[in-house]
């Protein structure tokens, strides 16, 4: 039983776990600031407003051995959700468990290290492709020799889902990711014969679990029964243990809804149990989000109520006291069998396609496509969410209001700056000079960069030089935007086609508008539907992907003279971002109207607007309609 946390530093979250494993928790599951998770320390530029945000900090050793404090690594089971700069972050673990005494074998835990998610969904991807499994076979290469007990690669189609992936597309994306990286295991030399099933047996899932409750039942068993057969047929796993479908859950985040939060509760029960139920197909692990998690961050109390579920499911309840109650449901095991069957093909159609890394761009096309209509059909009220496009009547909520949400102190950033300046003068910088030239070499010789990753956590290098060192070799990536295969996905509805009427008819031509994420937040569905419903409406949309300066966002605007600029931002630090790109705007001659989207506090507007915000758009505006009518309307005026 876990609950996904950290933020602001290492020492305010070895505080938060200490609290929930008193209070009965049984692991840890660590969440990373983007910054860690896209290799930058708390100083660069690309981290400003970004330190603390979305999770914990870490950039070298000190920071782990401070995030561990009073923890015993040899005991605890530790998940830790990061994915670009895995091998990193695995290095840190094991380099802070030798400084413990404790032998590297006895670690038990799991690093995500799933980079075609990140590049599908997610966004924290840093290099290339190939150099990408690289480093995650490296990984998988070193714990099956030296940290046995440990899950090299968490293979997640959780964040498929949140993108739009249906049952189908959920599970042939995953199992293709699983089968390209352990392909590259096997062919790769590093690990011997005899060592390969258990290397397969090591491989781990993390799954969403939606609101279709018996889909999503027959979804896990259609995995569970596919990897079988992968495993038995592919490779040649004889022992029935190494070919489990070992799988952990955090249900869905995407059917959160910021209107009547309360019900995200009944929707997070509901989803819990349709990863418990079937026990032929059960989840070994379970994290839960926690009711206000549309709103912004979860305080601790709202952590424990998540995790109070799970208990009371464990051990009030006799779920588990039977064999699978779904065996011989006719049911529930033909839903199983299309999709077994729908799935296999997707899945033989990747893999005869190159696997699932060289198919990066048809994929991400196919999840902004099924991702426009399901948004559509939530508009035209064909699919119900309950509080959102029907049932829409409330009573004010005694949760809710401005201290619902976890509010990072701003001072962390500052802090973080500070410990990391002090942390470099006062480390031996000859020893992580030569560490990062062997690490360098590693990387261009094709050697297995784990021992000179530890190595460099020993010298007392930092998340961002280890970064550093593999993008002078590896590069840096820019993933696919899939706007431009997903645009017409959607229907047109009659409202739609009013906004079309009007943007096509408009003296000197359709709206050009701008859409920009700055910052660090990789978490692009919104922005991606923004774009596809602004082109689906006759605008001419401009859209380069993440990770945009509000500098970069600036000359854009001006060099495109651009009608309207919509930000998206997600991650907590919309208003050093939002102050920054207005600076910049002004700065180059701007003046389009600026509106901004995203997981943006109500108490946060006032200060938006002063900035000089047109329009704020806030997970409660779900219809696109409205949303790209006004951005029309806008643009046009600002003519």
């Amino acid at each position: 039983m876990r609950t996904y946390s950290g933020h602001s530093s290492a020492a305010a979250s070895n505080e938060l776990y200490r609290t929930n494993l008193a209070k009965g928790q049984t692991g840890l599951s660590i969440a990373f600031d983007l910054p860690t998770q896209i290799g930058y320390d708390p100083d660069h530029p690309l981290a400003r407003g970004e330190v603390g945000k979305v999770g914990v900090p870490v950039s070298h050793l000190g920071d782990m051995a401070t995030l561990l404090d009073g923890i015993p690594v040899d005991s605890m089971n530790t998940s830790m959700t990061i994915n670009a700069p895995a091998a990193w972050l695995l290095a840190l673990y094991v380099a802070h468990a030798e400084t413990q005494g404790v032998d590297r074998a006895a670690l038990r835990g799991t690093v995500q290290n799933d980079i075609v998610k990140e590049y599908l969904s997610r966004g924290t991807y840093i290099f290339p492709p190939e150099p990408s499994r690289r480093l995650i076979v490296d990984a998988m290469a070193f714990c099956a020799d030296q940290v046995p007990k440990w899950n090299p690669i968490n293979v997640c189609s959780y964040h498929l889902q949140e993108a739009g992936a249906t049952p189908v597309q959920e599970i042939s994306i995953a199992l293709a990711t699983a089968v390209d990286i352990l392909d590259a295991v096997r062919d790769s030399g590093q690990v011997p014969p005899e060592q390969f099933e258990a290397v397969v047996g090591s491989v781990s899932f993390f799954v969403n679990a939606g609101i279709r409750f018996i889909e999503e039942i027959c979804k896990l068993r259609a995995f569970t029964e596919m990897w079988q057969t992968i495993t038995a047929e592919r490779y040649g796993v004889a022992d029935p243990k190494m070919r489990r479908f070992r799988y952990g859950v955090q249900v869905n985040s995407l059917g959160l809804t910021a209107e009547q939060p309360e019900n995200n509760m009944h929707r997070i029960a509901l989803e819990l149990l349709a990863v418990t139920l079937s026990k032929d197909a059960r989840a070994r692990s379970i994290q839960l989000p926690a009711w206000n998690e549309a709103l912004g961050l979860p305080r601790p109390w709202d952590q424990q109520w998540s995790l109070r579920l799970q208990q009371i499911l464990a051990h009030e309840s006799d779920l588990l006291e039977y064999e699978d109650i779904f065996a011989g449901s006719h049911v529930v095991e033909g839903r199983t069998a299309e999709l077994v069957q729908a799935a296999t093909v997707e899945l033989d159609a990747i893999v005869d396609a190159g696997g699932a890394f060289a198919s990066i761009d048809e994929l991400k096309g196919r999840l902004v496509a099924s991702h426009a209509q399901r948004r559509g059909r939530i508009e035209a009220g064909d699919l119900t969410v309950v509080g959102v496009n029907s049932f829409t009547e409330s009573e004010e909520s005694p949760l809710g209001g401005a201290s619902s949400i976890l509010r990072p102190d701003p001072a962390v950033e500052a802090s973080a700056v500070e410990a990391i300046e002090r942390w470099r003068v006062d480390r031996d910088q000859a020893a992580v000079d030569g560490a990062l030239a062997d690490l360098r070499a590693a990387a261009e010789s094709g050697a297995n960069v784990m021992p000179a990753s530890i190595a460099l956590a020993h010298a007392g290098g930092t998340t961002g030089e280890w970064a550093g060192a593999l993008r002078e070799v590896f590069g840096e990536y820019r993933g696919p935007t899939g706007v431009a295969a997903a645009v017409g996905a959607r229907a047109i509805t009659p409202g739609f086609a009013d906004v079309i009427e009007r943007t096509s008819n408009a003296a000197g031509g359709p709206p050009r508008i701008l859409i920009g994420k700055p910052g660090l937040d990789g978490h692009s569905n919104g922005a991606e539907q923004i774009a596809v419903a602004g082109r689906d409406a006759g605008m001419e949309v401009i859209y380069g992907g993440i990770r945009m300066t509000p500098d970069h966002i600036a000359r854009i605007a001006r060099d495109e003279d651009v009608d309207l600029i919509g930000l998206s931002v997600l991650s907590g630090s919309h208003l050093q971002l939002i102050a920054d790109t207005v600076q910049e705007l002004r700065k180059h001659d701007v003046d389009a109207p600026l509106v901004v989207g995203g997981i943006l506090p109500e108490a946060d507007h006032a200060e938006l607007y002063d900035l000089g915000v047109a329009r704020i758009y806030t997970p409660t505006d779900f219809d696109l309609t409205t949303i790209v009518s006004d951005m029309a309307e806008l643009a046009l005026a600002n003519r």
